[in-house]
């Protein structure tokens, strides 16, 4: 255990703190926008956004600029 904590660290409260509010403001405008453009299931989309930010938020974008170039 003390091999596997020196090499990956540790995150304090401000880092995990930061991070939170990231992704939970990515997640509140990926809603917002998914609703405002007609997207279905924008609160499922802003659900993956918030816990995978870093799938989420590039698969939302790929879908939501697929779906206006339909248009």
């Amino acid at each position: 255990m003390r091999r596997y904590r020196a090499r990956v660290g540790s995150v304090s409260n401000a880092q995990f703190g930061v991070a939170f509010v990231v992704a939970a403001i990515s997640g509140i405008a990926v809603f917002f926008h998914a609703e405002r453009h007609g997207i279905r299931h924008p609160s499922a989309w802003a659900s993956f956004v918030f816990l995978f930010l870093i799938v989420g938020l590039p698969l939302y974008l790929l879908h939501a600029r697929r779906r206006n170039r339909t248009r």
